[in-house]
């Protein structure tokens, strides 16, 4: 497996590195009280690795759980009411830790909000403040219990604070990484990094969705999935560069780092000098593109064999979410 190259952070150059850890771990389902304390730990083995920055699986408080041996209407009270406020004991935790560790953390969560929760992940940098949070987009209105969520409003992006100096961050969530227009959003507005809590199988093809999208945005993606065992999951939480030659040209793989199926804290490492170098002079990203043309991508109406109806039997449609 070819990598990327990095520098260390033993090295005189420490400066451009910046290190991703993925904390493919399993979670406790609803209890909290066990999902803190495991993932306190994973943070702690994060920093033990040098990494600049801890990234949760999706909805960590609750180890993106549902009773479906419930009846569903059951099974969707006992979940809305495992939502935690973003300002709770919980979600503190992890800024509290943050600043202990002078690490930054995505720590994800089942959000309360009015209407329906949100699947939300807050980065705090490594001081214990929070840079942002972001709200699912393309939530999984198919199926229970995300179609009972409100789907977030925007991608934002952020400058987080590292020990490799300010780096441009926005971040998606699961699905969101299987419509390319949430990348390349957060790509024209300035991301350099995206982060991806997951929960779902990463195999290959999921996985080339993930390698297309660092290559096609000009940005490095770091996804962090439960190993094998958890629900529907099967761990191979990746990271990808866009850097698709090397200094003399030659063709690369732009693969930073896959996980296996088990359980473990797996650091990504990116040169973040090679990554601004590759994004000022290369042709992908934002440099060519012909948006005048492009409006049919923002009109709200669903053609076949596009139709779909949501968990709820209702039909879907853009326009209307």
């Amino acid at each position: 497996m070819s990598r990327a190259p990095t520098v260390g952070r033993g090295s005189a150059a420490v400066s451009t590195a910046l290190t991703v850890a993925l904390l493919q771990v399993e979670a406790a389902g609803y209890d909290q009280r066990e999902n803190l304390r495991r993932g306190d730990a994973a943070c702690r083995q994060a920093a033990s690795l040098g990494a600049d920055i801890a990234l949760f699986p999706e909805m960590w408080n609750i180890g993106y759980g549902f009773d479906r041996d419930l009846a569903p209407e059951a099974a969707l009270i006992r979940w809305r009411s495992q939502a935690i406020a973003r300002d709770g004991v919980f979600v503190s935790h992890f800024a509290d830790l943050a600043a202990e560790l002078g690490v930054a953390i995505a720590i994800t969560y089942l959000e309360t909000w009015p209407g329906g929760p949100r699947n939300a992940v807050t980065l705090f940098d490594r001081h214990g403040r929070e840079v942002l949070t972001y709200a699912k987009v393309h939530t999984c209105a198919f199926d229970w219990p995300e179609a009972a969520l409100t789907p977030g409003d925007g991608f934002p992006v952020a400058a987080l604070d590292t020990a490799a100096g300010l780096v441009q961050v926005g971040a998606m969530i699961c699905y969101d990484r299987e419509f390319p227009e949430a990348a390349r959003i957060l790509a024209l507005d300035g991301a350099e990094l995206i982060l991806v809590p997951n929960a779902c199988p990463m195999e290959d093809n999921r996985t080339a969705q993930v390698r297309a999208r660092a290559f096609e945005d000009m940005v490095g993606i770091a996804l962090a999935n439960y190993p094998a065992g958890h629900h529907d999951c099967d761990g191979h939480s990746v990271a990808f560069h866009p850097c698709i030659e090397d200094a003399q040209g030659a063709g690369r793989d732009t693969l930073v780092v896959r996980a296996g199926p088990d359980e473990g804290v797996v650091p990504a490492r990116f040169d973040l000098v090679e990554l601004r170098a590759w994004r000022r002079t290369q042709d992908w990203g934002g440099a060519f593109r012909r948006p005048s043309r492009y409006g049919r991508l923002v009109e709200g109406f669903v053609d076949e064999p596009f139709r779909r109806r949501d968990a709820a039997g209702h039909p879907f449609e853009t326009g209307n979410t």
